[in-house]
């Protein structure tokens, strides 16, 4: 089935990565469920991005709860009657603290947009793509978690915990016909300073537009011998 006819749920469609993903499915031709908390910032991207009211749909819901998970993909589903691609684009940093000095508050704040948010998406929209037998989990995480600077150890943390967490799902559910993978960045490069800057610390960040069209790969028939995938984005570096 080309992408044309997928059904593509993303998550944190207000951020960088999330908008860029949502203009490249629906510039190829998908459906796409605009996940956020916001209904009128998400309807705002919809504007932004000029996508056919008939080819969106708000997916309104807090994904650091159960149920707001189910909520937000019950929005998608009802519309459109499944979710084919899930894509994870809720971000969130932290400042780098030595360990000893971390707050526990900005431990939990990290943990819940981390991985409880992606525990309950992948609870919510997974099933449903194994008993269909086709589905894509897609998801950017951190060179941090195999490096892990100084100084970065809760995000690295939290963003091992959400890549580990995926990648041993990908085990579980490629017989199934259902892949799951994750890109790993150094930096989203919003403001595409990379290409007009000369500082070489810049030279490995990645811009939301290449993410997002490596997933749109990734959500292919032709990616489907691609799963628990860690694909690093740096190659500047």
């Amino acid at each position: 089935m080309p992408i044309a006819d997928r059904v593509v749920f993303v998550a944190g469609a207000r951020g960088a990565l999330g908008r860029a993903s949502a203009e490249a499915f629906a510039n190829a031709g998908a459906r796409v469920a605009l996940g956020g908390r916001d209904p009128e910032g998400v309807a705002r991207i919809a504007g932004d991005l000029a996508i056919e009211e008939s080819r969106w749909v708000a997916a309104i819901g807090d994904l650091r709860t159960g149920e707001g998970a189910r909520s937000a993909v019950a929005a998608a589903i009802q519309r459109f009657g499944r979710i084919d691609v899930v894509i994870h684009g809720v971000g969130g940093f932290a400042p780098g603290s030595p360990i000893v000095d971390l707050d526990h508050d900005q431990i939990r704040m990290m943990i819940d947009q981390h991985l409880w948010t992606t525990v309950n998406l992948v609870q919510a929209t997974v099933p449903s793509m194994v008993e269909r037998g086709w589905g894509r989990v897609l998801a950017a995480t951190s060179f941090t978690t195999a490096t892990v600077p100084a100084r970065a150890g809760l995000y690295a943390a939290t963003k091992g915990a959400q890549e580990n967490l995926l990648r041993s799902l990908a085990k579980e559910v490629g017989p199934s016909g259902v892949t799951v993978n994750v890109v790993a960045l150094r930096a989203i490069d919003e403001k595409h300073e990379r290409d007009t800057g000369d500082d070489p610390k810049k030279a490995a960040w990645t811009t939301p537009e290449e993410i997002a069209a490596v997933f749109l790969f990734l959500a292919s028939d032709d990616a489907a011998t691609i799963n628990g995938a860690r694909i690093p984005l740096d190659g500047r570096a």
